[in-house]
């Protein structure tokens, strides 16, 4: 597979262009590549393709924001604010011609583009189910081992009565009269480049090619009723929240036959009780007798994965930290982890006995010249 060109490069814009720029510099680019422009040119259709799928990710604030950061690998791997836009294992953005033509006359239309009406950015065909979203919620440890999760989605479904035809039983739909089953119909106009060819969504049928005469009863002619699905995902390690995953054809069922739409699942990470997560690292306090921070002493703390020992050098003050190198949370689709803090923070006995504060004032008196007095540079 030949090596992805740097988006930004593609629309020969730098890295800071306006969305209004973006936008400009796309629409130049697919008038000139525009496959009815360049039926000689083979080239000139991977060309409209490449700048498409550079323009659907740069006109995109969230997804623009993750290729910022990691490129093309935000698409290819997918992920969500702060690692990148799309699903996690749901493939790149890479499209083909006909899916960059669609999205072409989505945007822009051949009206747009070339002068009069519009029409070709009307929605196509049969018509595509709603995307969906739904929240997963994770424990941290759960987001830095990876983890597989089933979820339950509301959504519409095919309707079992009319299997998603929309049309009560014994009967079925009619091909549209108005565009004979095509679902568009076509229009011959004059524009700048000359006799232009254009199709439009049927009216009659909204663009399905077929019209009921009798619906179902059950779905009422939609072809779709509400519903359940269970769906299993594979977390990988290192999310965090804001991350996504989009799951193509998961989302509602499309009515009367159409495709069905997607669904984002969106992680959401719990706070732990004994990890503070900051970026990739975790800060562990760990309470340590005043005693163990004086004469020095070794510990057994908890990581993410287990324990491990941890020496205390004698002399050693409240608050300070050690850091575990890679005992973090694993870095997402990439090699690495961050590293775990622990924090020794004094811990004073309660509930001494007369006896204990007898001794510990001995030994106050005896150490008192070692202790720097706080408020001493305040009169220098």
């Amino acid at each position: 597979m030949a090596t992805k060109r740097d988006y930004y490069e593609v629309l020969g814009l730098s890295r800071d262009a306006s969305e209004s720029e973006i936008k400009k510099a796309y629409r130049k680019l697919a008038v000139k590549y525009h496959p009815d422009r360049n039926k000689e040119d083979p080239s000139a259709a991977e060309k409209f393709r490449e700048a498409t799928e550079a323009y659907e990710v740069l006109k995109d604030a969230e997804r623009r924001a993750a290729y910022d950061r990691f490129g093309h690998a935000a698409e290819e791997q997918g992920a969500g604010p702060g690692f990148g836009a799309g699903g996690f294992g749901a493939g790149g953005v890479e499209m083909d011609l006909n899916e960059a033509l669609r999205r072409f006359m989505q945007d822009f239309g051949m009206g747009d583009i070339f002068g009069g009406g519009g029409g070709m950015g009307e929605e196509v065909g049969r018509r595509q189910g709603r995307n969906l979203q739904v929240t997963l919620k994770l424990g941290l440890r759960e987001a830095a081992a990876g983890v597989t999760k089933k979820i339950k989605v509301q959504k519409q479904v095919r309707c079992p009565s009319c299997e998603g035809s929309g049309a009560a039983a014994g009967s079925r739909p009619q091909t549209c009269g108005t565009c004979r089953g095509a679902g568009r119909v076509r229009q011959v106009r004059q524009s700048l480049l000359g006799q232009m060819v254009t199709e439009a969504v049927c009216p009659a049928c909204g663009g399905r090619g077929q019209t009921i005469n009798d619906p179902c009863d059950n779905c009422r002619g939609t072809g779709t009723v509400r519903g359940e699905e269970t769906l299993e995902i594979k977390v990988p390690a290192g999310v965090t929240t804001g991350n996504y995953m989009e799951l193509k054809g998961k989302g509602d069922m499309g009515e009367q036959g159409g495709p069905p739409g997607n669904l984002r699942v969106v992680m959401e990470v719990e706070d732990d009780d004994l990890f503070e997560r900051h970026g990739n690292d975790v800060l562990l306090d760990v309470p340590v007798s005043p005693f163990d921070l004086m004469l020095g002493t070794r510990l057994t703390v908890p990581t993410l994965d287990g324990k491990v020992a941890l020496k205390v050098p004698a002399g050693t003050q409240t608050h300070k930290i050690f850091r575990l190198r890679g005992k973090g949370v694993p870095n997402l689709n990439r090699p690495g982890a961050g590293d775990q803090l622990v924090r020794v923070i004094a811990w004073t006995p309660l509930d001494l006995s007369t006896e204990h504060i007898r001794r510990l004032k001995e030994l106050q008196g005896e150490l008192e010249d070692q202790v720097p007095d706080p408020g001493r540079h305040l009169f220098d």
